[in-house]
């Protein structure tokens, strides 16, 4: 597994790759690992590498917050797509339509009509299906600051009840306590969202609706992966 050398175009494309349906390197907000990968790449990556400049440019905006993210530092070799995943699976030949084959599984006194008709509706079916495997589902993924009103709200409660919003498309993901000020701690939260399902407007509305413990609701990241 690993990106190899990242210094190389081999490293670079494997790189871009990897990032083509994720935000960061592990999870839903940036981490150590993040970092590691950052600081071996050393440079800002080629505009054509779009997937791997997108990621960089995020991580480098952090200037030196990224010490304080989460998770711990492996060697860079840790972090990438194993064998297994990187390449994804090829799809089955498609089969042979031919008048024998038609002729041995309808049998002899079948017309050349109804034939045909089955031919073209075994067609149109894997023509469909390929579409639907080839068409991509667009997702984002979003980081929410929920601010409490006071250092007395219980913050695993807030925590829980954001977790209590379910919805088709609508994955949580990791979360973390930061501190504010005066003792106040904010919930900042994951998730991955699928565009034509969920929305930042409802995820906000479906949070402040939980007014006795929420002040108000931020969007601290958003990507689309």
């Amino acid at each position: 597994m690993g990106f190899g050398d990242l210094k190389t175009e081999s490293g670079l494309k494997a790189l871009d790759d990897y990032l083509l349906t994720r935000s960061y390197i592990e999870g839903f907000q940036p981490s150590q690992a993040d970092v590691v990968v950052y600081k071996s790449l050393g440079h800002k990556p080629a505009a054509k590498y779009h997937n791997a400049l997108r990621w960089y440019n995020h991580i480098d905006s952090f200037g030196a917050e990224k010490d304080s993210f989460s998770g711990q530092q492996m060697p860079v070799e840790h972090y990438g797509a194993s064998e297994t995943t990187a390449s994804p699976p090829k799809l089955p030949p498609a089969e042979n339509d031919d008048d024998e084959d038609d002729d041995d599984l309808f049998g002899s006194d079948v017309d050349e009509e109804e034939l045909a008709r089955a031919r073209e509706e075994r067609v149109a079916a894997a023509k469909a299906a390929q579409a639907a495997k080839e068409t991509p589902v667009a997702k984002s993924s979003i980081v929410l600051d929920v601010k409490p009103w006071d250092d007395e709200t219980d913050m695993a409660e807030v925590e829980r009840l954001v977790r209590s919003i379910q919805a088709d498309g609508l994955l949580w993901g990791s979360s973390r306590l930061v501190p504010l000020a005066y003792g106040i701690r904010k919930l900042q939260i994951g998730c991955v969202v699928e565009d034509d399902k969920v929305g930042t407007d409802f995820l906000e509305e479906e949070i402040t609706k939980f007014e006795d413990h929420v002040q108000s609701v931020d969007i601290a990241a958003f990507q689309k992966i």
